[in-house]
């Protein structure tokens, strides 16, 4: 092991010990810490799979110059089911829903512990099922059409089991779009940020692609917003004035200049397109950027910022994520 990858997994130890001591010591805080850590970890292997099987269909060569990172990020699916654990143990904490007082909810339907619990078991070995089928090199231009299905309705109810029902009574229609948008950006960073470059022709399709998805992104979460404000939705306002005000609001203001306006506007640019360095920069921010929208998402809903022990989570599946690509860099 080199020295650089034992650092990382040090300070995904340290971490991890440090989380650990915030579930004791901190145990109303620890709930929201773990699931925005979690959201923000699971866009790379979800958005992995989406984009290796969107890949199969379409084919081109920014899906094989790309093809390392997002191998890497299908290897991390099977972590989902480890790092879910903490959030089942703490669902009453976490959601409403999940308390004796939350029977009077009018979507009961959906939001009751033995269906969540059947619908997370189900997308899990969904996922899971898909990364083997990646990694092992199955057929899969022939399992494509399925499993970008599977992937769209097992995302969107994980978004809305996992995000959106922390508050239950806001509802979107286009809540699992736009967490499916950031799955997809924030894979497609990722693996721009690991994988080698493969020269100006293969990263200006790739830049191509990444400015779809961040106006595709910026598209959806801009007009729910309008949405919402515009027809003057009782229970949906409340969920955006939350995050609206104090830091909360400055947090949003910067979430749209790192995912939205300042990758938007680069990537138009050709110069910015061809250079892998460019397009590293722009993944980087977008990264960045959904890295703290998870925060933004999660933390409010319990009336706080974030904390130690959010950054404590925070940087054990991060450091755990950086740890794990240079183990598999060293082995190729």
């Amino acid at each position: 092991m080199r020295s650089r990858e034992r650092q990382v997994w040090i300070v995904a130890a340290v971490a991890l010990v440090a989380a650990i001591l915030g579930w004791i010591v901190a145990p109303a805080r620890f709930p929201q810490a773990w699931l925005s850590g979690f959201v923000a970890f699971s866009l790379w292997p979800l958005g992995s799979l989406t984009l290796l099987y969107a890949h199969a269909l379409t084919g081109g060569r920014w899906g094989e110059a790309l093809r390392p990172g997002l191998l890497l990020g299908a290897e991390l699916t099977p972590a989902l089911a480890l790092l879910v654990i903490p959030i089942l143990f703490t669902l009453p904490a976490l959601y409403p829903w999940a308390r004796p007082e939350g029977d009077h909810l009018h979507n009961r339907f959906w939001l009751n512990l033995p269906f969540f619990f059947v619908r997370g078991a189900v997308s899990i070995v969904v996922w899971i099922g898909l990364a083997v089928a990646v990694l092992r090199g199955s057929n899969l231009a022939r399992l494509a059409p399925f499993a970008l299905l599977a992937l769209a309705i097992t995302i969107t109810a994980a978004a809305i089991d996992y995000t959106m029902s922390l508050e239950p009574d806001f509802v979107s229609s286009a809540y699992g779009m736009i967490a499916a948008a950031s799955a997809g950006a924030f894979a497609l960073c990722c693996a721009i940020l690991v994988s080698p470059a493969a020269g100006p022709e293969v990263d200006n399709q790739i830049g191509k692609l990444l400015l779809g998805l961040v106006a595709l992104w910026t598209y959806l979460d801009f007009m729910q917003v309008v949405i919402v404000f515009q027809s003057d939705l009782v229970k949906q306002t409340p969920w955006y004035l939350g995050r609206a005000h104090g830091l909360a609001g400055w947090v949003m203001g910067l979430i749209s200049v790192l995912h939205s306006w300042i990758p938007f506007f680069a990537l138009l640019s050709p110069s910015v397109r061809r250079s892998r360095t460019g397009l590293r920069v722009v993944a980087g921010l977008i990264v960045a950027a959904e890295i703290v929208r998870a925060w933004w998402t999660v933390l409010p809903a319990a009336h706080r910022g974030p904390g130690l022990v959010d950054l404590a989570c925070l940087v054990f599946m991060l450091a755990a994520t950086i740890g794990w690509a240079l183990h598999r860099r060293r082995h190729e």
